[in-house]
């Protein structure tokens, strides 16, 4: 497991905003603080809660909430659905992890503590 941190410009439907992100190959999802995520976007209802285990042990922690956001790594533009977690229990603006990982080819270089993607997304294609 390993950890970056990044700025990062987000952009929603209410505007956009450089945030700090943890990128965090331990996380299953990405995450967002709610009142950073109210004012880039609505947030939407989940159908049915989601249940994480945190650091804190034997607390987990129910998410019911999401919103939808763009965000920029090298000018690419990403976009990717964003857990909302409670502004007291966020202990990050932003956390990407390993499902947006895989989605968008992100890759972790430790080395130079910084984070690309593979694929340079210039087109997005639908067939």
């Amino acid at each position: 497991m390993g950890v970056i941190e990044k700025e990062v410009r987000f952009k929603g439907s209410k505007g956009e905003k450089a945030l700090n992100v943890l990128f965090d190959s331990g996380a299953s999802m990405s995450f967002i603080k709610e009142r950073l995520a109210s004012e880039l976007d609505e947030i939407l209802r989940l159908p049915d809660p989601l249940s994480f285990e945190t650091a804190r042990r034997g607390d987990d922690l129910i998410i019911d909430k999401a919103v939808r956001l763009d965000f920029y790594i090298d000018d690419d533009r990403m976009s990717d659905e964003f857990l909302v977690v409670s502004d007291e229990w966020a202990t990050e603006d932003v956390i990407i992890g390993a499902s947006t990982f895989q989605k968008w080819r992100l890759t972790l270089d430790f080395e130079k503590e910084d984070v690309y993607s593979v694929r340079r997304v210039r087109k997005h294609i639908l067939k």
